[in-house]
Protein backbone atom coordinates (compact mmCIF):
# COMPACT_ATOMS: atom_id res chain seq x y z
CA UNK A 1 0.00 0.00 0.00
CA UNK A 2 3.43 2.49 0.67
CA UNK A 3 4.28 2.00 -2.88
CA UNK A 4 0.53 2.28 -4.36
CA UNK A 5 0.30 5.71 -2.44
CA UNK A 6 3.66 6.80 -3.67
CA UNK A 7 2.58 6.22 -7.03
CA UNK A 8 -0.57 7.89 -7.14
CA UNK A 9 1.10 10.86 -5.26
CA UNK A 10 3.74 10.81 -8.30
CA UNK A 11 0.73 11.23 -10.79
CA UNK A 12 -0.74 14.08 -8.58
CA UNK A 13 2.49 15.65 -9.25
CA UNK A 14 2.45 15.67 -12.71
CA UNK A 15 0.17 17.80 -13.04
CA UNK A 16 1.80 20.87 -10.37
CA UNK A 17 3.68 23.22 -11.08
CA UNK A 18 3.97 22.31 -15.04
CA UNK A 19 6.31 24.11 -17.45
CA UNK A 20 4.78 26.10 -19.97
CA UNK A 21 2.70 24.58 -22.63
CA UNK A 22 5.46 24.51 -25.42
CA UNK A 23 8.21 23.52 -23.44
CA UNK A 24 6.82 20.10 -23.51
CA UNK A 25 5.74 19.48 -27.34
CA UNK A 26 9.55 19.21 -28.00
CA UNK A 27 10.08 16.67 -25.55
CA UNK A 28 6.43 14.67 -26.53
CA UNK A 29 7.84 14.73 -30.01
CA UNK A 30 11.06 13.30 -28.85
CA UNK A 31 9.62 10.37 -26.78
CA UNK A 32 7.00 9.41 -29.52
CA UNK A 33 10.46 9.12 -31.96
CA UNK A 34 11.76 7.22 -29.06
CA UNK A 35 8.34 5.20 -28.70
CA UNK A 36 7.26 4.60 -31.66
CA UNK A 37 9.89 5.03 -34.77
CA UNK A 38 12.45 2.59 -32.77
CA UNK A 39 9.91 0.51 -31.97
CA UNK A 40 8.67 -0.50 -35.67
CA UNK A 41 10.95 -3.55 -36.50
CA UNK A 42 10.19 -5.46 -33.16
CA UNK A 43 6.42 -4.92 -34.14
CA UNK A 44 6.33 -5.80 -37.59
CA UNK A 45 8.68 -9.13 -36.62
CA UNK A 46 6.57 -10.31 -33.51
CA UNK A 47 3.03 -9.12 -35.34
CA UNK A 48 3.73 -11.01 -38.68
CA UNK A 49 4.84 -14.02 -37.26
CA UNK A 50 1.49 -14.21 -34.33
CA UNK A 51 -0.47 -13.95 -37.47
CA UNK A 52 1.33 -16.48 -39.02
CA UNK A 53 1.75 -19.13 -36.60
CA UNK A 54 -1.67 -18.28 -35.61
CA UNK A 55 -3.40 -19.09 -38.92
CA UNK A 56 -0.82 -22.58 -39.61
CA UNK A 57 -2.04 -23.73 -35.99
CA UNK A 58 -5.91 -23.45 -36.63
CA UNK A 59 -5.86 -24.92 -40.04
CA UNK A 60 -3.73 -27.70 -38.25
CA UNK A 61 -6.17 -28.24 -35.50
CA UNK A 62 -9.40 -28.02 -38.15
CA UNK A 63 -10.01 -31.61 -38.05
CA UNK A 64 -13.59 -31.66 -39.10
CA UNK A 65 -14.75 -31.34 -43.06
CA UNK A 66 -18.05 -30.31 -41.63
CA UNK A 67 -16.15 -27.16 -40.64
CA UNK A 68 -15.62 -24.56 -43.87
CA UNK A 69 -11.35 -23.40 -43.49
CA UNK A 70 -12.39 -20.00 -43.60
CA UNK A 71 -12.91 -20.06 -40.59
CA UNK A 72 -8.95 -19.76 -39.73
CA UNK A 73 -9.01 -16.27 -41.15
CA UNK A 74 -11.94 -15.38 -38.76
CA UNK A 75 -10.23 -16.72 -35.79
CA UNK A 76 -6.86 -15.14 -36.76
CA UNK A 77 -8.99 -11.65 -37.23
CA UNK A 78 -10.73 -11.82 -34.03
CA UNK A 79 -7.41 -13.35 -31.77
CA UNK A 80 -5.36 -10.27 -33.57
CA UNK A 81 -7.53 -7.42 -32.76
CA UNK A 82 -9.07 -8.61 -29.60
CA UNK A 83 -5.75 -10.19 -27.77
CA UNK A 84 -2.59 -10.50 -29.52
CA UNK A 85 -2.33 -7.25 -31.20
CA UNK A 86 -3.09 -4.80 -28.17
CA UNK A 87 -1.90 -7.33 -25.33
CA UNK A 88 1.12 -9.74 -26.64
CA UNK A 89 2.23 -6.29 -28.15
CA UNK A 90 1.84 -4.30 -24.95
CA UNK A 91 3.81 -7.11 -22.98
CA UNK A 92 6.51 -6.95 -25.69
CA UNK A 93 6.65 -2.99 -25.82
CA UNK A 94 6.96 -3.90 -21.87
CA UNK A 95 10.45 -5.17 -22.09
CA UNK A 96 11.42 -2.60 -24.25
CA UNK A 97 9.81 0.63 -23.80
CA UNK A 98 9.34 0.40 -20.19
CA UNK A 99 12.89 -0.88 -19.24
CA UNK A 100 13.98 2.01 -21.17
CA UNK A 101 11.44 4.63 -19.27
CA UNK A 102 12.89 2.75 -15.95
CA UNK A 103 16.94 3.08 -17.08
CA UNK A 104 16.68 5.90 -18.08
CA UNK A 105 14.97 8.00 -14.82
CA UNK A 106 17.24 5.31 -12.59
CA UNK A 107 19.96 6.70 -14.37
CA UNK A 108 19.18 10.66 -13.79
CA UNK A 109 18.19 9.80 -10.13
CA UNK A 110 21.78 8.23 -9.17
CA UNK A 111 23.48 10.68 -11.06
CA UNK A 112 21.63 13.63 -9.03
CA UNK A 113 20.57 14.87 -12.66
CA UNK A 114 16.85 15.06 -11.07
CA UNK A 115 18.22 16.84 -7.61
CA UNK A 116 19.29 19.32 -10.00
CA UNK A 117 16.33 19.96 -11.45
CA UNK A 118 14.80 20.09 -8.50
CA UNK A 119 17.16 22.59 -7.01
CA UNK A 120 16.39 24.91 -10.33
CA UNK A 121 12.56 24.70 -9.22
CA UNK A 122 11.76 22.58 -11.83
CA UNK A 123 9.31 20.02 -11.39
CA UNK A 124 11.41 16.96 -12.33
CA UNK A 125 8.12 14.76 -11.90
CA UNK A 126 6.03 16.36 -14.33
CA UNK A 127 9.03 17.52 -16.58
CA UNK A 128 10.89 14.11 -17.16
CA UNK A 129 7.43 11.35 -17.18
CA UNK A 130 4.80 13.26 -18.04
CA UNK A 131 6.38 14.03 -21.58
CA UNK A 132 6.93 9.58 -21.65
CA UNK A 133 3.23 9.27 -20.67
CA UNK A 134 1.75 11.48 -23.60
CA UNK A 135 4.19 9.78 -25.77
CA UNK A 136 3.04 6.55 -25.27
CA UNK A 137 -0.33 7.08 -25.25
CA UNK A 138 -0.01 9.08 -28.84
CA UNK A 139 2.07 6.06 -30.50
CA UNK A 140 0.89 2.51 -28.73
CA UNK A 141 -2.73 2.76 -30.25
CA UNK A 142 -1.04 3.62 -33.82
CA UNK A 143 1.21 0.54 -33.27
CA UNK A 144 -1.09 -1.59 -31.84
CA UNK A 145 -2.90 -0.87 -35.54
CA UNK A 146 0.25 -1.49 -37.31
CA UNK A 147 0.21 -4.67 -35.53
CA UNK A 148 -3.47 -5.83 -35.85
CA UNK A 149 -2.69 -5.13 -40.28
CA UNK A 150 0.52 -7.00 -40.08
CA UNK A 151 -0.88 -10.44 -38.27
CA UNK A 152 -3.69 -10.67 -40.59
CA UNK A 153 -1.50 -10.09 -43.63
CA UNK A 154 0.74 -12.73 -41.88
CA UNK A 155 -2.05 -15.03 -41.71
CA UNK A 156 -2.97 -14.50 -45.11
CA UNK A 157 0.88 -15.27 -45.84
CA UNK A 158 0.92 -18.42 -43.95
CA UNK A 159 -2.31 -19.37 -44.64
CA UNK A 160 -2.36 -19.45 -48.76
CA UNK A 161 1.21 -20.24 -48.88
CA UNK A 162 1.07 -23.84 -47.38
CA UNK A 163 -2.16 -24.40 -48.74
CA UNK A 164 -4.08 -24.54 -45.85
CA UNK A 165 -6.69 -22.56 -47.62
CA UNK A 166 -7.26 -20.11 -50.89
CA UNK A 167 -7.03 -16.10 -50.92
CA UNK A 168 -10.65 -16.00 -51.40
CA UNK A 169 -11.37 -18.07 -48.22
CA UNK A 170 -9.94 -16.26 -46.00
CA UNK A 171 -10.66 -13.25 -47.33
CA UNK A 172 -14.08 -14.75 -46.96
CA UNK A 173 -13.08 -15.57 -43.46
CA UNK A 174 -11.93 -12.04 -41.89
CA UNK A 175 -15.59 -10.60 -43.38
CA UNK A 176 -17.55 -13.06 -41.78
CA UNK A 177 -19.89 -11.47 -39.12
CA UNK A 178 -17.15 -8.42 -38.44
CA UNK A 179 -18.15 -6.28 -35.33
CA UNK A 180 -16.68 -2.88 -35.63
CA UNK A 181 -16.63 -2.40 -31.95
CA UNK A 182 -13.85 -4.97 -31.45
CA UNK A 183 -11.60 -2.18 -33.18
CA UNK A 184 -12.58 0.13 -30.53
CA UNK A 185 -11.69 -2.50 -27.95
CA UNK A 186 -8.94 -2.87 -28.92
CA UNK A 187 -7.74 0.95 -29.30
CA UNK A 188 -9.05 1.63 -25.83
CA UNK A 189 -6.63 -1.65 -24.16
CA UNK A 190 -3.84 -0.19 -25.75
CA UNK A 191 -4.52 3.67 -24.33
CA UNK A 192 -4.96 1.45 -20.83
CA UNK A 193 -1.75 -0.22 -21.44
CA UNK A 194 0.20 2.42 -22.81
CA UNK A 195 -0.56 4.13 -19.55
CA UNK A 196 0.27 1.19 -17.03
CA UNK A 197 3.39 0.71 -18.76
CA UNK A 198 4.51 4.51 -18.98
CA UNK A 199 3.38 5.44 -15.80
CA UNK A 200 4.71 2.39 -13.63
CA UNK A 201 7.68 2.37 -15.44
CA UNK A 202 8.66 6.29 -14.93
CA UNK A 203 7.41 5.37 -11.08
CA UNK A 204 10.50 2.25 -10.94
CA UNK A 205 13.01 4.87 -12.54
CA UNK A 206 12.32 8.09 -10.56
CA UNK A 207 12.68 6.56 -7.00
CA UNK A 208 15.94 3.52 -7.84
CA UNK A 209 17.94 4.77 -5.13
CA UNK A 210 21.96 3.07 -4.92
CA UNK A 211 24.04 2.86 -8.02
CA UNK A 212 24.11 1.21 -11.52
CA UNK A 213 23.27 -2.56 -10.07
CA UNK A 214 19.61 -0.88 -8.85
CA UNK A 215 19.34 0.80 -12.19
CA UNK A 216 19.39 -2.88 -13.43
CA UNK A 217 16.65 -4.38 -10.58
CA UNK A 218 14.45 -1.25 -10.99
CA UNK A 219 14.17 -1.84 -15.06
CA UNK A 220 13.46 -5.52 -14.37
CA UNK A 221 10.65 -4.68 -11.43
CA UNK A 222 9.73 -2.36 -13.94
CA UNK A 223 8.48 -5.03 -17.04
CA UNK A 224 7.46 -6.90 -14.46
CA UNK A 225 4.92 -5.24 -12.66
CA UNK A 226 3.54 -3.68 -16.04
CA UNK A 227 3.30 -6.75 -17.20
CA UNK A 228 1.23 -7.95 -14.17
CA UNK A 229 -0.60 -5.05 -14.22
CA UNK A 230 -1.42 -5.20 -18.05
CA UNK A 231 -2.49 -8.99 -17.69
CA UNK A 232 -5.01 -7.97 -14.81
CA UNK A 233 -6.61 -4.73 -16.74
CA UNK A 234 -6.93 -7.05 -19.98
CA UNK A 235 -9.59 -9.23 -17.77
CA UNK A 236 -11.07 -6.04 -16.42
CA UNK A 237 -11.56 -4.44 -19.90
CA UNK A 238 -12.98 -7.87 -21.03
CA UNK A 239 -15.48 -8.06 -18.39
CA UNK A 240 -16.42 -4.76 -18.23
CA UNK A 241 -16.76 -3.88 -22.22
CA UNK A 242 -17.36 -7.50 -23.64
Amino acid sequence: MKNFGKYLLLLVALFTRREKFKVYIRLIVEECILVGYHSIFIVVIVSTFIGAVTAVQTGYNLVSDFIPVSVIGTIVRDMTILELAPTILSIVLAGKVGSNIAGHLGTMRITEQIDALEVMGINSASFLILPKISACLIMFPMLVIISGFLSIYGGFLAGTLTGALTEEEYIMGIRLDFQSFNIWFALIKSIVFAFLISSISAYQGYFTKGGALEVGQSSTTAVTNSCIAILFADFLLAKLLL
